[in-house]
């Protein structure tokens, strides 16, 4: 079972104090080299993340250069389009990914979705973490969180 990461997850869970949520949730989280340059180019939250990949929460690859990568560069940012195109030609069970623009071109593709909205609220239903907060922290943090979508997780976990 392969689940695939974009840099959004990581890094707002990094921000946050929730990446081992990555850990609770997943067996192992496979990033391409691509998402790895851009988690070291910013500052906040790299050490957690090369923590998780030190403690083999993280692998990362380097896929080839396909004509599906050169197709989806053209629509995605250089991580999205590595993630997603990786999670296509692994048949991966699911990648996670925030952007709007991302997650169409996985649904295109039939790769399930998941955002860091998604894993704070499975947590919230698995191990009671309080995901009204949690989403608030995550704007706090600068994460931008639509009214509907928050809205729509906290009934999601009230159900």
């Amino acid at each position: 079972m392969t689940v695939v990461s974009n840099t959004s997850p990581l890094l707002n869970l990094a921000l946050i104090g929730r990446l081992a949520l990555i850990e609770a949730q997943f067996d192992e989280v496979v990033i391409p080299l691509t998402v790895w340059h851009e988690i070291q180019a910013g500052a906040a939250g790299v050490d957690q993340i090369e923590s998780l990949r030190d403690r083999g929460g993280l692998r990362i690859v380097s896929p080839e250069s396909t004509e599906l990568l050169t197709e989806l560069q053209r629509e995605l940012d250089a991580g999205e389009a590595a993630a997603l195109a990786y999670a296509i030609d692994t048949d991966a069970e699911r990648i996670l990914l925030d952007e709007r623009e991302g997650r169409a071109a996985a649904s295109r593709h039939d790769v399930p979705v998941t955002g860091v909205v998604g894993i704070l609220l499975r947590a919230s239903r698995q191990d009671g973490l309080d995901l009204e907060s949690e989403l608030n922290t995550l704007r706090d943090a600068g994460f931008w969180i639509a009214d509907d979508l928050y809205e729509r997780a906290l009934a999601l976990d009230r159900e």
